[in-house]
C-alpha cells in the first residue's frame, strides 16, 4: 500500500512510501492510538486548541518528535482557519503551538526549503495534503476542508512553489491522508452550489442523496485540481481510509459531533547527516 501503518512503541502512524523511497524526508501522519491522553481525547491527541490537559498534549507530541527526530524548537504549526493562505517559512518560531500560541494567524498551506524546520498542521476530517519537490528539495504541508477544497488550496500550494521556488509539476510528489470519505460526508445545496462555480469538472466529486443532500469526496476534488496543475497521476498518493469510517483508528469531528481530539500531519527534510 502507498500509505503505511506503522509502529512505535504503541503508537500508531502512516507514512507514505512513495516520499520515503526519495530518502529526503521525515513525515507522518498519527493516528489517535498511543498516546497518554483520557476521556473525549484518548489518546495521541495533538489539538492544541482543544480542552485536553496541556501536559496530555506535550508529552504526546515528545512521542511523534522521537519519531521524526526533532523537538518543538524547530516545530512551525499553522492557525488554520479555512482559508487558502499559504506561507513560506525561513526559520522556527518560538510560538509552535505546544503551549496553545501558534506561528501564524490566516495560514492553511506552509513551505519550507529549510531541513532545521518541521512543518505541522492538525486534522479531524479534513484532508491533509503532503508536498514533496524532489528536485528543488521543498516540502509542504496543506489543510484542505470543503472551503479550502473548493478554493482550490491544493493548486495554489503548486503555484506558489513555482513561483517562490522554480519547482516543476512533474517533480512533485503530493499525498492525500487519511480524511472523511464521501460515504460519510453528506453536504447541501449551497456546498454543492460553490463547487460548480469553481470546478468545470465534477464527475465522480458531488453525488446525489435520497434527502435533497449530497456526498462529497473531498479527495477525488482534490486530485482534479492537482491534475489541473500538471501533477502527473503517479505522483499523486491517496489513501482510501475515511476517518469517520475508521473512528477506533482515527479523531472523527463528524462523528463525535465536535468534540474530539486531533491527528497530526508533519515534514521536514532530512539533514545532511541523516540522508544516506
Amino acid at each position: 500500500m502507498a500509505f503505511k501503518l506503522k509502529r512505535y512503541n504503541k503508537l500508531k502512524y502512516y507514512t507514505i512510501s512513495e516520499l520515503e523511497k526519495t530518502g529526503l524526508v521525515n513525515h507522518m501522519f498519527t493516528t489517535r492510538v498511543g498516546g497518554v491522553s483520557t476521556g473525549d481525547y484518548k489518546s495521541l491527541n495533538l489539538g492544541i486548541k482543544t480542552n485536553d490537559e496541556l501536559d496530555n498534549i506535550k508529552s504526546n507530541f515528545k512521542f511523534v518528535f522521537d519519531i521524526l527526530n526533532t523537538n518543538k524548537e524547530r516545530l512551525v504549526s499553522s492557525d488554520q482557519v479555512h482559508s487558502t493562505n499559504i506561507e513560506i517559512i525561513t526559520k522556527p518560531n518560538t510560538n509552535n503551538g505546544i503551549k496553545n500560541q501558534l506561528h501564524s494567524n490566516q495560514i492553511d498551506g506552509m513551505l519550507t526549503n529549510k531541513p532545521e524546520i518541521t512543518l505541522f498542521t492538525y486534522y479531524a476530517d479534513c484532508v491533509p495534503l503532503f508536498y514533496l519537490d524532489k528536485n528543488k528539495k521543498v516540502v509542504g504541508i496543506a489543510h484542505g476542508g470543503w472551503k479550502g477544497t473548493v478554493n482550490k488550496i491544493a493548486g495554489k500550494m503548486i503555484d506558489k512553489m513555482i513561483d517562490t521556488y522554480n519547482s516543476n509539476p512533474k517533480d512533485i510528489i503530493v499525498g492525500i491522508a487519511p480524511s472523511i470519505g464521501k460515504c460519510c460526508y453528506e453536504v447541501g445545496q449551497d456546498v454543492k452550489n460553490k463547487f460548480n462555480e469553481n470546478f468545470t469538472n465534477l464527475q465522480g466529486v458531488l453525488k446525489s442523496t435520497a434527502k435533497g443532500k449530497w456526498h462529497l469526496d473531498l479527495k477525488k476534488a482534490n486530485m482534479i485540481v492537482l491534475k489541473e496543475k500538471g501533477i502527473p497521476n503517479r505522483n499523486i498518493i491517496v489513501s482510501d481510509l475515511c476517518t469517520s469510517c475508521n473512528n477506533d483508528l482515527f479523531f472523527s469531528y463528524r462523528k463525535e459531533k465536535g468534540i474530539t481530539g486531533r491527528m497530526g500531519a508533519f515534514i521536514k527534510l532530512k539533514e545532511n547527516k541523516e540522508v544516506l
